[in-house]
């Protein structure tokens, strides 16, 4: 609009320049767009900021280093995780003359630590521990590591202390206490269902991996710690009661020679449901699917066709069992691991990746077939539940 407040004439363009231009970097670009960061500044975006924090503990676990992480909903409605790990590099970097620590959660960071294998930190977002640094009103960080416990404090992303190096103690790991910036979310309300929900998942995922989770607001602990994995997993989504076509279920895992890829499956039918499929990458939910779920079909869908076939179940001129009536009550989970997953899809949660395809396949055709040889029994009693299901 022009001085004359009349809109119909043009705007001097000579005005608009460099000037005009707003950059902002690091802490001020994710305070104002918070959301191009956990999705949304609601209820969805207050948990992301949890699950964040908990994604770099289990890469510590994933790296080998750590079996125990504890999350902590606070008396004052801030949250603590705490886990057992390496702890966080604590030495001053001499390119910046700061802690390591404190690059970490100032600085946004894409993608996997170096040196930890599969991350799950790199599944969807991947963008750091500064993100929630920075959407926090405050935020403590407890390091214990090299002989000693250091701590850092923070307020919307910026220190207010220095690392501090206080008594000398043996254990390892990192504590990070926040609290949600009231500021920037809808709510700061979080909910023990939710975070429950996907902390036992991340513990059916990872094997020997102990989660707890405790409400401080009234006192309600839960702990999460499933030794028989996938298969568990399969069990806690099965309907009760089940009315189970075989058991136990059917679980093998496998990993590439070059430990870029790892597999690994559960699944079991049932006569009591339509059925249920979950599948994961790094520990995220691939809601939208994606490779490695193609890889899974296929192979299944090619294994049961030709044994039933080979059994003489199905006659060489039927048409194949379709995928729909082999799903029909089948529990299954398949969660792949990657070094380098590529999500795409409206919400980043179907895994493209084209190589999680064909190791799935490589891997279902080969252990579920093998299953199958080694139990007839029970091979037969599926094939007859898939064809009545296809009748």
């Amino acid at each position: 609009m022009t001085e004359s407040g009349n809109p119909s004439q043009p705007a001097n363009v000579n005005e608009y320049n460099s000037s005009h231009i707003q950059v902002f970097k690091g802490r001020e670009a994710i305070r104002r767009r918070p959301g191009m960061y956990i999705g949304s500044t609601s209820e969805r975006g207050l948990h992301q900021m949890v699950f964040q924090v908990v994604s770099y503990a289990v890469d510590e676990h994933l790296a080998g280093h750590a079996d125990t992480i504890d999350v902590t909903i606070t008396a004052d409605g801030g949250v603590r995780v705490a886990d057992n790990g390496r702890g966080l590099p604590v030495e001053v970097e001499e390119s910046t003359g700061k802690p390591a620590v404190e690059r970490e959660l100032t600085e946004l960071s894409f993608g996997p630590k170096p040196h930890t294998g599969y991350s799950v930190s790199g599944g969807i977002n991947g963008l750091g521990l500064c993100v929630v640094n920075a959407l926090s009103s405050r935020l403590t960080v407890e390091v214990h590591r090299d002989g000693h416990r250091w701590t850092q404090a923070y307020e919307k992303g910026t220190p207010i202390t220095p690392l501090t190096r206080h008594e000398e103690t043996g254990n390892h790991g990192t504590a990070i206490t926040f609290m949600p910036d009231t500021g920037i979310f809808e709510t700061t309300h979080y909910s023990f269902a939710t975070l429950s929900q996907r902390l036992q998942e991340l513990a059916f995922l990872n094997d020997g991996l102990a989660i707890s989770l405790t409400d401080e607001r009234p006192e309600r602990p839960a702990r999460y710690h499933h030794t028989d994995g996938l298969r568990a997993y399969v069990a806690h989504l099965n309907p009760y009661p089940p009315s189970l076509v075989h058991s136990p279920a059917i679980a093998f895992e496998s990993e590439n020679q070059d430990e870029t890829i790892s597999v690994q499956v559960a699944m079991q039918w049932n006569t009591w449901s339509p059925g249920e499929f979950r599948s994961f990458s790094n520990s995220t939910r691939t809601h939208e699917g994606g490779a490695h779920e193609e890889g899974f079909r296929t192979a299944l869908t090619d294994l049961v066709n030709d044994y039933a076939r080979r059994q003489q179940l199905l006659s060489a001129h039927a048409e194949n069992i379709t995928v729909k009536a082999i799903h029909e009550g089948l529990t299954a989970v398949v969660s792949v691991k990657l070094a380098h997953p590529v999500f795409e899809g409206s919400t980043r949660t179907r895994l493209s990746n084209p190589e999680a395809d064909l190791y799935v396949q490589e891997v279902v055709r080969k252990h579920l077939a093998d299953w199958l040889d080694d139990h007839p029994d029970e091979a037969v009693a599926i094939i007859r539940h898939i064809l009545n299901a296809s009748t």
